[in-house]
């Protein structure tokens, strides 16, 4: 056959691989082998069984070269198909012996000497070794050396920043505290046509900046556009609209505690692309917290019939169960999604929270210090055992998530209620007004309880005009809160306010008729008043 029939069967081998017909893309790929035998040629057959899911086939065609050992890209991909065939440590042995440090530079490598032969030239690529770093970090994963493959991500998003995936597995895991993660996005080398990216990458990583530093960090990623090469020269096109953008901001809104804001733009997110899973995930998290059960409900049937072997999808589960309160289901569903996946960070919070809401405490520090082990950059296990403690009464050992996550307005308040609790109430106060000042305005009524709690530490400290101020604020966020109108009535009695002491305690008990706290001060309250009448008469 002459090169020019060979080259033009080659041509339909390609062809074959971009319409997916892989059955005719191995066909075609053998044959042109057979006539060659080229690498190059063997390595195209190889894709090809790959892309067909023939991975041993593919593994042992590639194995039996003589080329594999000095060609990367021939070692490269024996090692996927090891990989798909779940033999990580064997996978590991193909890619060869090679070390990194905790900063994820590589070093003592034999491979240096490898070809790596699949150049273009054309097309910009991703660095061979970036991808192979990055293989070996999920081999370690697999192997459940999370130390491992931590530095082989940060390995890999080193040698090529346009490495994604290994970014992706560092944020999504919680392999990374914050200043971790700010510090490898600003070691990165880009290119200078990168800026974007690099800015993209710096809203990608936890947002515990202030608010003002992370409103412009959006901003000038929303400013980058592309001109259009049309004639119409005004025609420009930017990321201002860019689904993994907004999801971006949604999941900041949702740390500041702006669900219902963070649930409003995660519907149009999914309005626009509803099968965009980062938004989905936001999106239950912000229905959770704002009681929608309806939502969670439609929201878990849907992804339970698309991907029913998602942890997503029972996770959702999960959360309907829960929001309606009935916690033995939501449990069993939290368990099947960490079954699922066991590297799924909101399967394991959901799992010891459905625990604790039952009061069984030694399952839910089970779960929480599950997830603390693996998922170490994430404050979140490490402030629900803070809070189990608390609800046990161990209030010292209830202080540790500040130092992982310094900007999240609940641990604040989590640390002014062991203070209060502890009756040290100047402390207490300190706490919670730092956690009305991480919090964006205006307040929620979900902080409700942080202004009463304020109020009530005011009050101990007989500080009864700062603590009506705080009373009434709170009764500007919810007008249905028994303690507060029973703080509020409180402390007018212990200022000696009768009138205005029995009209709070009557609003209480209207609230909740048989109120005991309340009923015995009303009548104390009207005896005062009926003696203050008398002395002043």
């Amino acid at each position: 056959m002459r090169e020019e029939e060979i080259e033009k069967l080659r041509g339909v081998v390609r062809d074959c691989v971009t319409k997916h017909l892989y059955s005719s893309a191995i066909f075609f790929s053998d044959k042109v082998a057979a006539f060659t035998n080229d690498p190059a040629d063997i390595y195209m057959q190889a894709q090809a069984l790959f892309l067909g899911r023939h991975y041993r086939r593919a593994y042992h065609l590639l194995n039996a070269s003589q080329i594999v050992l000095r060609d990367l890209r021939f070692r490269y991909l024996a090692a996927k198909c090891l990989e798909e065939l779940r033999e990580w440590d064997q996978c590991l042995l193909m890619l060869g012996e090679a070390k990194v440090d905790e900063h994820g530079n590589v070093y003592d490598t034999k491979a240096s000497n490898a070809l790596y032969l699949d150049k273009y030239g054309e097309d910009r690529e991703i660095d061979i070794s970036s991808a192979i770093c990055f293989l070996r970090g999920r081999a370690y994963e697999a192997l459940e050396n999370r130390v491992q493959a931590r530095q082989w991500y940060k390995a890999a998003i080193k040698a090529d920043p346009l490495c994604y995936e290994a970014l992706e597995c560092l944020i999504e895991n919680h392999m990374l505290s914050n200043e971790e993660e700010t510090s490898l996005v600003s070691s990165l080398h880009f290119g200078p046509e990168d800026g974007w990216l690099s800015s993209f990458y710096s809203c990608l990583i936890k947002k515990y900046d202030k608010e003002y530093v992370v409103e412009a960090k959006f901003k000038e990623l929303e400013k980058e556009s592309c001109s259009s090469n049309s004639s119409d020269s005004s025609f420009k096109c930017s990321l201002k609209n860019n689904t993994d953008l907004l999801a971006c901001k949604a999941e900041y809104y949702h740390q500041c505690g702006e669900y219902q804001k963070c649930f409003e733009l995660t519907s149009k997110l999914l309005e626009k692309d509803p099968f965009h899973l980062k938004s989905t995930l936001v999106h239950l998290a912000a229905a959770m917290e704002l009681g929608h059960s309806n939502e969670l409900y439609l929201m878990a049937c849907n992804l339970v019939k698309d991907y029913p072997q998602k942890a997503l999808s029972w996770f959702a589960v999960g959360c309907y169960y829960y929001c309606i309160k009935k916690y033995v289901q939501s449990r069993s569903y939290f368990s099947k999604a960490t079954s699922l996946d066991g590297t799924f960070p909101p399967a394991w919070i959901g799992y010891g929270n459905a625990f604790a809401a039952l009061e069984e405490g030694d399952q839910a520090m089970s779960a929480y210090r599950t997830a603390a082990r693996l998922f170490p950059g994430c404050h979140l296990p490490t402030l629900y055992i803070g809070m189990e403690y608390m609800r046990t009464r161990s209030y010292k050992l209830g202080e540790q998530a500040k130092s992982i996550c310094p900007s999240d307005p609940l641990v604040y308040n989590e640390l002014g209620v062991v203070a209060y609790h502890m009756k040290d109430y100047t402390k207490a106060i300190r706490w919670f007004e730092q956690t009305l000042a991480c919090i964006p305005s205006p307040l929620s009524e979900m902080w409700e309880p942080t202004i009463v709690n304020l109020a009530h530490a005011f009050r101990k400290l007989k500080l009864y005009d700062e603590a009506i101020s705080y009373y009434e604020k709170a009764l500007a966020l919810s007008s249905k809160s028994l303690s507060t109108y029973a703080g509020l009535a409180y402390t007018y009695h212990l200022q000696d306010n009768y009138t205005a002491a029995i009209t709070y305690y009557h609003k209480a008990l209207w609230l909740k008729s048989d109120d005991q706290f309340c009923t015995e001060m009303l009548s104390i309250a009207l005896v005062d008043e009926c003696r203050s009448s008398i002395d002043a008469a």
